[in-house]
C-alpha cells in the first residue's frame, strides 16, 4: 500500500494500569487512514456487497473495478463505504481511497473467498510444523491464495484494528517462501477450496493457542450467561487487587520482594549442596491481569478490528482448553454463542460456520476415567451445538493423532474435510462421478436396538453409505448394562437387501446390555467409517450423567432441539 500523508498514532488511554488502544473516538481531523484487514495482495469477497471503512478529517472517494463511490467521515472520524457484488477475479486490480489531502492505493487486489479461520493453537498451528511441510511447502505456488495472520492479544476494550509487523498483519501471497506461517489447517482448507473452484482464497488466520470459548464471545454476552458468571466474577477479583495493590509500580514491589525471598532460600540451599527451593516467581504472575486470555480479550483485540468485514465464512478449531479442570461447564453456554456473537458481528444470520471438533491426547488410563473424561463433554456439546444451529458444519479430527499429543502433526486431513463440508453445503458442489450430494462426513448415530444379549447401532442415511470398520478392526466400542459399568466390546456390520446397514455391538461380560459408547475417551480409537472412509462421529446411546475427574460437578446431556 503506498500513502503520501498517513498517520498511525493511535490514541491510548490507561487502564487497570497498562496501556491499550481505544476504540475509534478521537480519530477525527486525523489523515486518511484504513485497518491493517486491507493491504496489498487482499482478497474482498465475491458476489456479496463488499464493505470498506476508515478513519478521515474530510470526504473521501472509493475507486475499484469501474466503481466510485464516496463517504463524508461521521463526528468520531469514521467513513464507510459498500462496493456493488463483484464476480471473482484473479487479476490483480488497484483499490484506491483518496482525500483532498491523501491517497491510499492497495496493489494487486483479488476477488475470491475469504475465510475467517479462528480458535486455538490447533488453528494457530503452522504450516512448516505439520507433518506435511517436507513435501506440502515447496510445491505451494498458488498465487491465488492469499493469507494474512492476526498477532495473538487480548484487551478488555474492542479494538478498531490490529497491528502490522514482521509477518503478522499483512497480506502475503503463498509461495514455498511465505506459506510455512499461514495456519496448516486453514492453508489444506483454502487449497483445496481454490483447486476445486478455482476462483482465489483468501485466509484471515485470528487464532491464539490456550483461548478458551469464553475468550472469542463480546462481554455484553458473557454477563448474559449464568455459567459464565463464575470466571467473571473470578477475573474483576484479580483487577481490583491488581489496582488495590498499586497497578504495575505494586506488582513490581512484590516481584522484587518475592524474588530476593526465594534468592535467600536458594543461596542457603545451594551452600548445603541442595538443589534449589521450589517457588521462584514467575514475572508472568504479576502481569496486569487486564490483558491477555481474559474474558472477550482475545475477541477485542483480533476479531473486533476485522467486525463487519465481508467474507464467505468461518472455520473454527476450538475446545482444547475447555477440557481442562472445571472449564467444561461454561463450555455448554460459551461455544453456541462464539457462533451467534461472530454472525452478529459480520452481519449475517447465516454466516456459514464450520467447526473442528476436538482430537484427542494424553494417555488412557481406566475405563473409568475415559468413560467421564472432560473432552467427552466437549465433544458432545460441539456435537449437539452442530445439530442445533442451521448453516453449521463439524468435522470429526480424532482419527488424525497417531501421537497422544495435544497437537496432532496431521492436518491435512482435517483441512481437506473442512473443505468437503464448504464445498458441498456453502457451494452446493455435487460429486461429479456419482451424481449425487457432495459427502463430507461419516455415521451419524440415529438409535440402538436390543435383540438376544446385542445392540444394534442404527445410522442416519446421510453419511452412511458403505459403511464399514476399518480392515473389520471393531475398535472404539463399549457396552455397559443397567449397572452402568463400561467394558470393551465386539463389533461387526451387519444388514442387508431389506435390512439397513448398522453395527451389532456386544460383549461376554455384558449378557443384558443398555448402553453402547463409540470413541468415547481423552484419546479416542474408533475404526467405524464409510464408504468414502470418513470417520464416524464419536456418540453414546445413553444419557447418563458424567463426572470428570476435575471437581464434583456432574455432566448432564442437555437435549438439543428435541433430540
Amino acid at each position: 500500500m503506498k500513502n503520501d500523508k498517513i498517520s498511525r498514532t493511535p490514541t491510548l488511554i490507561a487502564f487497570c494500569g497498562v496501556l491499550l488502544l481505544l476504540c475509534p473516538t478521537a480519530r477525527a481531523g486525523q489523515g486518511l487512514e484504513m485497518p491493517n484487514i486491507f493491504g496489498d495482495h487482499m482478497v474482498l469477497q465475491r458476489d456479496q456487497p463488499i464493505r470498506l471503512w476508515g478513519w478521515a478529517g474530510q470526504g473521501i472517494t472509493v475507486a475499484f473495478a469501474g466503481q466510485t463511490h464516496t463517504a463524508t467521515p461521521g463526528a468520531d472520524g469514521r467513513w464507510a463505504v459498500t462496493l456493488n457484488a463483484l464476480p471473482a477475479e484473479s487479476s490483480g486490480r488497484v483499490l484506491t481511497v483518496k482525500s483532498a489531502a491523501s491517497t491510499l492505493r492497495f496493489e494487486n487486489v483479488l476477488i475470491g473467498d475469504v475465510w475467517l479461520c479462528g480458535g486455538q493453537s490447533n488453528m494457530e498451528w503452522r504450516l512448516r510444523s505439520t507433518r506435511d511441510a517436507d513435501v506440502e511447502i515447496p510445491s505451494a505456488n498458488y498465487p491465488g491464495i492469499r493469507f494474512i495472520r492476526i498477532k495473538p492479544e487480548g484487551t478488555p476494550e474492542p479494538r478498531d484494528n490490529f497491528p502490522a509487523e514482521k509477518s503478522d498483519g499483512t497480506w502475503l501471497r503463498c509461495s514455498p517462501e511465505t506459506i510455512g506461517d499461514c495456519s496448516g489447517v486453514a492453508y489444506f482448507f483454502g487449497q483445496r477450496l481454490h483447486r476445486r473452484l478455482d476462483v482465489p482464497i483468501g485466509l484471515v488466520n485470528a487464532a491464539w493457542g490456550g483461548t478458551m470459548a469464553q475468550h472469542w464471545v463480546t462481554r455484553p454476552t458473557l454477563e448474559s450467561l449464568p455459567a459464565a458468571k463464575p470466571s467473571l466474577e473470578k477475573y474483576e477479583q484479580k483487577c481490583r487487587a491488581w489496582i488495590e495493590g498499586g497497578g504495575e509500580e505494586g506488582a513490581n514491589r512484590r516481584f522484587a520482594v518475592d524474588q530476593k525471598k526465594w534468592e535467600a532460600l536458594a543461596g542457603v540451599a545451594r551452600e548445603k549442596g541442595e538443589k534449589d527451593p521450589p517457588g521462584k516467581p514467575n514475572p508472568r504472575s504479576y502481569l496486569n491481569p487486564a490483558q491477555g486470555r481474559i474474558p472477550a480479550g482475545p475477541l477485542n483485540a483480533m476479531i473486533m478490528p476485522i467486525s463487519g468485514l465481508s467474507i464467505c465464512g468461518v472455520l473454527f478449531y476450538q475446545g482444547e482448553n475447555n477440557s481442562f479442570g472445571d472449564a467444561w461447564i461454561p463450555f455448554r453456554e460459551t461455544f453456541p454463542a462464539v457462533i451467534a456473537d461472530w454472525r452478529k458481528l459480520f452481519r449475517n444470520e447465516e454466516l456459514p460456520f464450520g467447526m473442528i471438533q476436538i482430537a484427542g491426547w494424553s494417555t488412557r488410563r481406566s475405563m473409568t476415567y475415559d468413560m467421564n473424561h472432560h473432552t467427552n463433554v466437549v465433544r458432545e456439546v460441539q456435537f449437539k451445538t452442530w445439530r442445533a444451529t442451521p448453516n453449521t458444519g463439524l468435522i470429526v479430527s480424532f482419527d488424525a493423532n497417531s501421537n497422544s499429543s495435544i497437537h496432532p502433526g496431521r492436518k491435512y486431513p482435517v483441512g481437506d474435510r473442512a473443505a468437503r463440508w464448504a464445498l458441498s453445503e456453502v457451494h452446493g458442489i455435487t460429486d461429479a462421478v456419482r451424481r449425487g450430494p457432495l459427502q463430507w462426513h461419516g455415521p451419524v448415530y440415529k438409535s440402538m436396538e436390543n435383540t438376544e444379549g446385542r445392540i444394534r447401532i442404527l445410522f442416519e442415511k446421510e453419511g452412511a453409505e458403505g459403511l464399514r470398520l476399518d480392515r473389520a478392526d471393531a475398535r472404539g466400542f463399549y457396552i455397559a448394562g443397567a449397572d452402568q459399568v463400561f467394558h470393551h466390546a465386539e463389533a461387526r456390520v451387519s444388514g442387508g437387501r431389506n435390512t439397513p446397514p448398522g453395527v451389532e455391538v456386544w460383549s461376554a461380560d455384558v449378557p443384558n446390555p443398555v448402553a453402547v459408547r463409540y470413541a468415547w475417551s481423552n484419546l479416542p480409537l474408533g475404526s467405524l467409517m464409510n464408504g468414502k472412509e470418513l470417520p464416524a462421529f464419536p456418540f453414546r446411546t445413553d444419557t447418563w450423567p458424567l463426572k470428570p475427574h476435575y471437581g464434583e460437578t456432574l455432566y448432564h446431556v442437555a437435549p438439543a432441539n428435541g433430540d
